[in-house]
């Protein structure tokens, strides 16, 4: 039985603070090391198998440290793992030059900070492999791998800003309207 000050003893397993018996700090949620390339798959990848192990809002929205004593120690138990894991798909350099972020959250902004930035080098990079990708000896699902791989990079560098005020909606669809005015 448990008291109002004791850690409860079961914790259901859709809560994110849950963590299966199988979980472990060495885990690797995936495969090759993240050595400063190709950032926008590696993120898609840790954002799958974060999902996967409902731990994703602990990188995502920042899961609010717990300040019920019971639950902090089972916050910063899944904070640390989340950690863990994210190392665990990193080079030893980016490894260490964010070992002492302390929470999931500020790990992941600092690797989206640092990494997810779209700039002009990397746009050019992206669309000259693009256009210098070509069939040649390789099968027809080989090169259309390469492609796909490629554009669905320079896709999600996402250069359009965001606007939360809603004048591009507006915009938008008073465009949209006098557009189908037009047709009518």
């Amino acid at each position: 039985m448990s008291t109002s000050n004791s850690i409860p003893s079961s914790i259901d397993t859709s809560n994110p603070l849950y963590l299966h018996p199988s979980d472990h700090p060495g885990m690797i949620l995936v495969s090759k090391l993240f050595d400063g390339t190709g950032f926008a798959a590696r993120k898609r990848g840790m954002t799958i198998a974060l999902s996967a192990k409902n731990k994703l809002d602990f990188v995502k929205n920042g899961v609010i440290r717990a300040t019920d004593v019971s639950q902090l120690s089972l916050w910063e138990r899944c904070n640390n793992m989340v950690i863990s894991w994210i190392f665990n798909t990193l080079s030893r350099e980016i490894a260490e030059s964010v070992l002492y972020t302390e929470s999931a959250y500020q790990l992941w902004q600092e690797l989206n900070d640092r990494y997810g930035q779209a700039n002009g080098a990397k746009l050019y990079q992206l669309q000259k492999n693009l256009c210098q990708i070509t069939q040649g000896n390789s099968d027809i699902a080989t090169y259309f791998a390469k492609v796909k791989t490629n554009w669905d990079e320079l896709t999600s560098l996402n250069l359009i800003p965001s606007c939360t005020c809603g004048a591009a909606l507006q915009k938008e669809m008073k465009t949209s309207v006098s557009f189908n005015f037009l047709w009518d």
